[in-house]
């Protein structure tokens, strides 16, 4: 449930990076520097030279309109414009650093790392110099002068101690986290303890296999706020990543005593208790959860299904489970996330009537939810609950229009309900949006929908070749031999195939009465009565898949065999058992066949 606490390389600092200046921030400073040394000019020009206040003007009005295009993130114009700056006075610390700064945005950091440089050989004492160069010294994994520029940087007073964290940050980029706790430390002790300093101490630690050290940490931050039981829950998470779950439910026992109402304090619970094999204690815990009000419907069922998970095979937990669900649903009844909970618990105990109504329920709170629509279509299936099939699945399709799979359900209600125009419209739509399927069973399922379809509008043409695609890829598909063969012989056409198929089906199938019954029936429209009478027999020798239709179909053969009494028996006997042909009764009643 928590992983545990890795290492990861840290970003650099509070500020979002070491190039912390903003163009506007360095004027005033810059413009001071500046009118103080044009006095220092202006006294000391001689008689008859050039005005320096006006040199100096041309450099200020050329740097403006370089920072100008900064300003509209046009940097290679602003490099121009700087450019000449430079020309006219490369002493000019400030237009080397914009230079610098406008080069590093276009990506050219060798290039900017020489204006830095030269911007902070001009005056060392202007820190967003210095963090500028720094910056680009990381670019260039020229850590150790990095580190330089930072500890000058924060020798120089508590005002710069912030910076420290970028220095630490270095340090561990340059595999030194001894450094770099030194550098946290001393951030602390000048500004006090730091949360996020705290986290990367502690991360460092981990890292470095110092569990102790890192509780240590979090002590820190529990004495920091005595009375908020957060940071001791963080703590026991701390302890449990890192297997050692007994010191943890005592942090856990600190913050219960804090506050009694604390929901992931008995989650936690739950999971030291679930690693232990304590499953009753892990449903204690869990009851706690479900009970308490501070906790929405949603992080509820998302907590119940981390447990559904740990129930494997225990019933005792897996009732447990649907209780908890049952429970939450009663407290959220409109929630979706617990109806499918409560719905994936009643599948998962084989209950698929009450589950196939929770995922109904679902849906009709969250349509959006495919695996919810897919399981209600499946289980609508597999209760032969046709009607359902139909109305469930053309609700799904206005959601989800483009799933092959829903157009498939949708086909087979349709055809199940003979209406076969709906049926071949929705199937062809699935088998075209399933082409690319790697599913090759559920693409000759539905070739093989489509050949009962178009045999039932009468388009045998369509029918045909929908059952020889589906043979081509599954020469063994029973439900095509069967049925393919069937439809050939009532239309008494390529008879030959139809035997070929039949007998293909029986050889698979010796003892199944339908598939007997089919082949006999062929045989029969082939005129070869004594081997139809063979097949049938077998068929009647398992009373248990016998029908009227196959009682029917052995007088039938009798009475071609000259057996008109006994061939009466059978179609007597095929009508107490119901299902038998619409003209059953007038071959009883004359004692003949009408063909």
């Amino acid at each position: 449930m928590f992983d545990k606490i890795r290492c990861t390389r840290p970003l650099l600092g509070w500020a979002g990076g070491l190039g912390l200046m903003l163009w506007l921030g360095m004027t005033p400073a810059l413009a001071q520097r500046k009118r103080d040394k044009e006095k220092t000019d202006i006294t000391t020009a001689k008689p008859g030279s050039a005005s320096t206040t006006t040199v100096r003007m041309e450099e200020e009005t050329m740097f403006a309109e370089g920072m100008r295009y900064v300003m509209t993130d046009e940097p290679s114009k602003a490099i121009v414009q700087f450019g000449k700056v430079l020309q006219k006075n490369p002493a000019n610390a400030a237009a080397q650093y914009a230079t610098a700064n406008a080069l590093s945005k276009t990506g050219k950091t060798a290039d900017a790392v020489s204006y830095a440089a030269k911007a902070h050989a001009l005056d060392k004492e202007n820190k967003f110099y210095s963090l500028l160069l720094a910056e680009l010294y990381v670019k260039q994994k020229r850590y150790g002068e990095a580190e330089e520029l930072y500890e000058s940087l924060v020798k120089k007073g508590a005002e710069n101690a912030e910076y420290g964290v970028e220095l630490a940050a270095i340090y561990l980029f340059d595999e030194k986290p001894e450094k770099a706790l030194e550098a946290y430390n001393k951030v602390e002790r000048e500004l006090g303890l730091n949360e996020e300093i705290t986290r990367q101490k502690q991360r460092i630690y981990l890292k470095q296999n110092k569990l102790d050290k890192a509780i240590e940490e979090a002590e820190k931050l529990v004495a920091s706020e005595p009375g908020d039981p957060d940071y001791l829950l963080e703590g026991a998470e701390l302890l449990i990543a890192n297997d050692r779950p007994d010191q943890a439910i005592a942090w856990i026992d600190r913050a219960l005593k804090l506050t009694a109402d604390l929901p992931q304090a008995h989650v936690l619970l739950a999971d030291i208790y679930r690693k232990k094999g304590d499953m009753d204690r892990v449903t204690k815990e869990l009851n706690q959860v479900f009970s308490s009000p501070n906790l929405e419907a949603g992080l509820k069922a998302r907590i119940l299904s981390s447990y559904v998970g740990l129930t494997g095979e225990n019933p005792a937990a897996q009732q447990d489970a649907l209780t908890m669900a049952q429970n939450l649903v009663k407290t959220a009844p409109n929630d979706p996330k617990t109806q499918v909970m409560v719905a994936d618990l009643l599948l998962q105990q084989g209950k698929k009537v009450e589950a196939r109504d929770a995922y109904a329920k679902a849906a009709r709170l969250d349509g959006s939810i495919y695996e919810v629509w897919g399981a209600l279509l499946q289980l609508d299936g597999e209760l032969n609950q046709v009607d359902s099939l139909l109305t469930h699945s053309q609700q799904a399709l206005e959601v989800f229009p483009t799933q092959g799979l829903f157009w498939y359900s949708n086909g087979s209600a349709n055809l199940y309900k003979r209406n076969y125009q709906q049926a071949i419209d929705a199937l062809e739509e699935s088998q075209k949006l399933m082409a690319a399927s790697p599913n090759n069973e559920l693409k000759t399922g539905i070739g093989a929908q489509l050949g009962d379809a178009y045999n039932g509008l009468g388009d045998h043409v369509k029918s045909d070749e929908a059952y020889e695609a589906v043979l081509k890829v599954d020469p063994l598909n029973d439900h095509v031999l069967n049925n393919y063969s069937y439809f050939l012989s009532l239309r008494k056409a390529n008879l030959p195939r139809a035997l070929q198929l039949g007998q293909k089906l029986v050889e698979r199938n010796p003892t199944n009465a339908t598939y007997l019954d089919t082949y006999a029936w062929v045989l029969y429209v082939s005129k070869d009565y004594p081997k139809a009478k063979q097949y049938l027999e077998k068929a009647l020798a398992n009373p248990a898949g016998v029908s009227g239709t196959i009682i029917e179909h052995y007088g039938d053969v009798l009475y071609q065999l000259g057996q008109p009494q006994k061939a009466v028996e059978q179609w007597k006997l095929a009508k107490t058992k119901g299902g038998a042909g619409p003209s059953l009764d007038k071959k009883i009643a004359t004692g003949k066949i009408y063909e």
